[in-house]
């Protein structure tokens, strides 16, 4: 646990771009984080995969990221649920780095699978399907 210390005594803020963020499925995971604001960021791109969106540290005309004011236990608890790995990061589903926001740099989770086919959102933010769109024809 010292690396979750010692990563939000340099960082203590994370910034999110899907499923965490306000309104969506899994926003309770930060429900005792403190909301700091919306920003943009020019320096991700959002891939949709389906049920959630995915983020690659490449340019955009600026996607819609949520941050917060984090602790410990919060930045231990996401990198459970994006599957991020401290000694092997590029084996996870995600990867903890950092980028700039207007509150100050902040963590963010990028994807490491491959997008190839996968519609970008160059700008905006991503929209969580509705229940119609995962319905299959029969």
């Amino acid at each position: 646990m010292r690396y979750l210390h010692e990563a939000i005594a340099d960082t203590p803020r994370v910034a999110v771009y899907g499923t965490l963020k306000q309104g969506f499925n899994n926003a309770y995971w930060l429900s005792t984080a403190k909301w700091l604001g919306s920003d943009a960021t020019c320096a991700l791109t959002l891939y949709d995969i389906g049920p959630y969106p995915g983020a690659k540290r490449q340019p955009s005309k600026g996607v819609t990221i949520e941050v917060y004011e984090i602790e410990a236990n919060h930045l231990a608890q996401l990198d459970r649920l994006e599957d991020y790995r401290l000694h092997t990061p590029t084996l996870g589903e995600y990867d903890r780095q950092q980028i700039a926001t207007c509150f100050g740099k902040a963590w963010v989770y990028l994807y490491n699978p491959s997008v190839r086919g996968k519609p970008a959102i160059q700008e905006g933010g991503w929209e969580m399907p509705s229940p119609a769109k995962n319905r299959t024809r029969r």
